[in-house]
């Protein structure tokens, strides 16, 4: 067997705890296996960039975050994009590359616009298996996908940090998480970093119901407040404008809270705080890495069985296989019904509605 592992978009921690689980369960299994990795995502299957790997490569690696094969971004939209130096398209060429070096199956380490590309490949013929990957928590039919619980770790790490010379100070910290559409991150490390206010993708806001915390915080004796806000929030108003007229400019969602505060608060500082990529990296939580581990040993499970067409997912307390046609294409962003909104304002969280 002639296996293809490949990380696609955005890095995040696990990557490296997950291609691990794979190839231990292939190379535990079959004597003949070998793995091949290819380098920067797609780009690496488009360039014909790969090398054969061998087992003690994949040792030493579970707490290490990033990816030892590389990764980059390469957008859905783009790969029906024709390339002169192949005088084909990019998707044609994937094809062609792998029929070329006669993989038998490719392993895709990915999210949301990973798999969409990763169906469009199986639906050419190609064997797949996926696993999923992004901080961002988004990836339909899983309940968790890996990376996120290591980057709500360290969210939470910088809201924890933040009280302190909040208090001293009687300032209002802003600190804005990645959540670009839907808001995981910053619910669950707001949860957990004891965010006063949190603010999400998915349920705009008013500045009027974040100064209102603010105001009866101070009226308590609390002369600070912690806001966590995702960088895909927008107020009410910005919500009910047509998507093309949503932009706010150069500005990120943090930096127009920010402003909208200071205008309105003349005794009290507002600052903001963005960690940005400081939420990808570093080393993977012991969550993640069980989680990674089942993860691989279920996607080399697959390969082996050449069930493939598949991507791994939690549902519950089980890991199984669900179709790639159930995954491509879709969000799974915070329902409104969900337990833990509920519970957030039963805590007495604002959630700024």
């Amino acid at each position: 067997m002639k296996i293809g592992f490949l990380t696609s978009g955005g890095d995040c921690q696990g990557l490296n705890a997950a291609l691990r689980g794979v190839a231990k369960t292939l190379f535990g299994a079959v004597p003949y296996v070998e793995i091949f990795g290819i380098e920067d995502g797609y780009r690496g299957l488009i360039n014909s960039r790969w090398r054969k790997m061998e087992q003690h490569e994949f040792s030493g690696i579970l707490r290490e975050g990033g990816t030892i094969l590389g990764t980059s971004r390469q957008p859905f939209k783009t790969i029906r994009d024709f390339d002169a130096a192949s005088n084909e398209d990019r998707l044609t060429t994937m094809v062609r590359n792998y029929h070329n070096e006669c993989f038998d199956a490719l392993v895709i380490l990915g999210g949301n616009g990973t798999h969409k590309t990763a169906y469009a490949l199986s639906q050419c013929g190609i064997n797949i298996v996926t696993l999923p990957k992004t901080i961002d928590n988004d990836i339909y039919c899983t309940d968790y996908s890996f990376g996120f619980d290591s980057a709500v770790a360290k969210a939470t790490d910088v809201l924890d940090t933040l009280h302190s010379t909040a208090a001293a100070h009687g300032r209002v910290f802003v600190c804005e998480l990645m959540g670009r559409k839907a808001g995981w991150v910053a619910l669950y490390a707001g949860i957990a970093g004891g965010a006063d206010v949190i603010l999400l993708p998915e349920i705009p806001y008013t500045v009027d119901s974040v100064l209102e915390v603010i105001h009866k915080r101070n009226r308590s004796g609390k002369n600070f407040s912690i806001i966590a806000i995702a960088e895909g929030a927008m107020t009410r108003d910005m919500a009910e404008k047509p998507k093309k007229e949503r932009k706010a400019g150069d500005i990120s969602p943090g930096q127009e809270l920010v402003r909208a505060l200071e205008n309105r608060l003349d005794q009290q500082d507002v600052r903001l705080v963005i960690p940005g990529h400081f939420q990808r990296g570093g080393d993977p939580t012991p969550t993640d890495r069980v989680f990674c581990s089942r993860l691989g040993a279920m996607a080399g499970e697959l390969v082996l069985k050449r069930k493939f067409g598949y991507m791994v997912a939690l549902q519950g307390s089980s890991i199984g296989a669900v179709a790639l046609s159930e995954v491509a294409g879709k969000l799974k962003t915070i329902p409104v019904e969900n337990e833990v909104l509920k519970q957030a304002r039963l805590l007495g969280i604002s959630l700024g509605e």
